[in-house]
């Protein structure tokens, strides 16, 4: 299951040549992420999903080309891998039909700050 999410790119988001800044790409992808959990079916709010908190632990980025002030991004997110205590997503950035940004991020399943096994409905969830 994929989701999109988008939004014009904004002036802020940009440096002097007006080329999107590279820390916004994770902010577009925390966004998505936020569609994708209730595009699963699941609740998603500051306390967690299922009673555990979804921690980043790593992300990477790879670009492709820049999104630039004026574009349009669409950023569509889905489940890469699932594992015990963590899972992937993969957030395709692009204007149109142009890839500008590939940004992978996966998430620990926490309860008070210790990693523990994703709870089945997450599991069952996002099968």
């Amino acid at each position: 299951m994929s989701v999109r999410w988008s939004a014009p790119v904004r002036y802020s988001e940009c440096d002097d040549q007006r080329v999107v800044f590279n820390a916004n790409y994770l902010v577009w992808a925390d966004e998505a992420s936020n569609a994708w959990w209730p595009s699963v079916g699941l609740t998603w709010d500051p306390d967690g999903v299922c009673g555990v908190q979804p921690l980043v632990k790593a992300a990477t980025l790879e670009w492709s080309s820049s999104a630039r002030w004026g574009d349009v991004v669409d950023v569509v997110c889905g489940l890469e891998k699932l594992g015990r205590t963590s899972l992937t997503l993969a957030f395709e950035v692009r204007v149109g039909e142009r890839l500008c940004c590939v940004v992978r991020s996966t998430y620990v399943a926490t309860r008070d700050g210790v990693a523990v096994p994703w709870p089945d409905q997450v599991r069952a969830a996002v099968a």
